[in-house]
């Protein structure tokens, strides 16, 4: 019998990745600012997330990185808080007691589950991660771009029950529109070679507010862009499509 394997999107890129007994928060994100909009409900707040087990987070940027949120809110510091040395050294300028320092390859424990760190390019340092505990095997993608490292991650690793994979391909406009997210050709493209059991798509609802999308950014906001590359490049994997709040038992 399987070990049981949901997740739940909080938001954005914000996770609840549960595999058995352990409860993993991915990237987390629960405010917003003047050009940082979540552009959807926000499925849960600190207090409501219940116990965590641990936090991975992939890069310092605000909208995967919100760690003024999780001290407003209450959260337990002692939980370990595990990613790249950028990120490292903001958790610990804030509170955080257990931070844990993992770089592309290198791997920390929490009770029976593996945090990897794996490949990512962004506009900043970045990982992405694999989860594994009990025979199952998550791949978290972060925001990152497509990049011929990441063809390593199912040698390395096996099976993938879950992949979770950005699909905006977000386009930085003062800079010439140079692009920092994988867009949903792309995503679909890994997910062709991770071959996970399912896929869940995110990091396409932000938006930068009116003004903000006219001069700062632009990206692609439907999800559907990215399942229907999927259909045609690999039929065969399940795409999941997922409102906040909604948690999904990966088979």
């Amino acid at each position: 019998m399987n070990t049981p394997l949901t997740v739940t999107r909080i938001g954005h890129a914000c996770q609840l990745i549960e595999i058995g007994e352990t409860r993993i928060l991915a990237d987390p994100w629960f405010t917003q600012t003047a050009t940082y909009y979540q552009g959807e409900r926000v499925a849960s707040t600190v207090a409501e997330l219940g116990r965590i087990d641990a936090v991975v987070v992939s890069h310092e940027h605000y909208d995967h990185c919100d760690l003024d949120g999780l001290v407003a809110g209450g959260f337990d510091l002692d939980v370990p808080l595990i990613g790249p040395g950028t990120v490292a050294a903001v958790a610990s300028s804030k509170g955080f007691r257990d931070v844990r320092t993992i770089e592309a390859w290198e791997a920390a424990r929490v009770g029976d589950v593996t945090v990897t760190a794996t490949p990512a390019a962004h506009g900043v340092h970045e990982v992405t991660f694999v989860i594994e505990g009990g025979g199952r095997a998550v791949f978290f993608g972060a925001d990152s771009l497509r990049i011929p490292e990441q063809d390593a991650i199912p040698e390395r690793f096996g099976k993938i029950d879950l992949a979770i994979l950005p699909t905006n391909g977000l386009c930085i406009r003062p800079m010439n529109l140079r692009q920092v997210v994988m867009d949903a050709e792309e995503a679909a493209n890994l997910t062709a070679v991770l071959k996970p059991t399912l896929a869940v798509p995110h990091h396409y609802a932000f938006h930068s507010g009116r003004l903000g999308d006219q001069m700062i950014t632009k990206g692609d906001h439907d999800p559907r862009h990215y399942a229907d590359a999927v259909a045609r490049l690999a039929p065969e994997i399940d795409v999941r499509l997922v409102l906040p709040g909604t948690r999904v038992m990966v088979p």
